[in-house]
């Protein structure tokens, strides 16, 4: 059986959109990342290349969940919720470290996410509960 992944509730399609957009933001970081391994003096490059790396295999993570999630496959909610709790600390130390306009987004973002996912029409076209 095929489910039309076009008639998604709002919540769950925007859940959907939040975690490509941030797929691609974080590519972006790893684009730029790459071009500063490329192109810069690193004083340890195997540290250089493993945080390349991991935001070369989040960015693949979050978009492999957005759509699975489109997909409606319960089984991605719960990794992307813990995605997005995992943007609370990392906001609230950017805040810490004089970086509100940059934590604070991040704590909206994971907050919201996560209460999109957790909403009762996403739960229902999961079919979680």
């Amino acid at each position: 059986m095929t489910i039309d992944s076009d008639n998604l509730p709002g919540p769950l399609r925007w859940a959907v959109w939040l975690l490509r957009g941030e797929a691609v933001g974080v590519g972006l970081l790893a684009v730029f990342l790459v071009w500063s391994d490329l192109t810069g003096t690193a004083s340890d490059l195997v540290s250089a290349l493993f945080v390349t790396g991991f935001a070369v295999a989040g960015a693949a993570v979050l978009w492999v969940l957005a759509t699975a999630l489109a997909h409606r496959r319960a089984g991605a909610r719960a990794p992307a919720i813990v995605l997005q709790l995992m943007l609370l600390p990392v906001g609230y130390y950017m805040i810490q470290g004089g970086l509100g306009w940059l934590g604070t987004p991040l704590i909206v973002l994971g907050v919201v996410v996560c209460g999109l996912l957790v909403s009762p029409s996403s739960t229902r076209a999961l079919g979680v509960g």
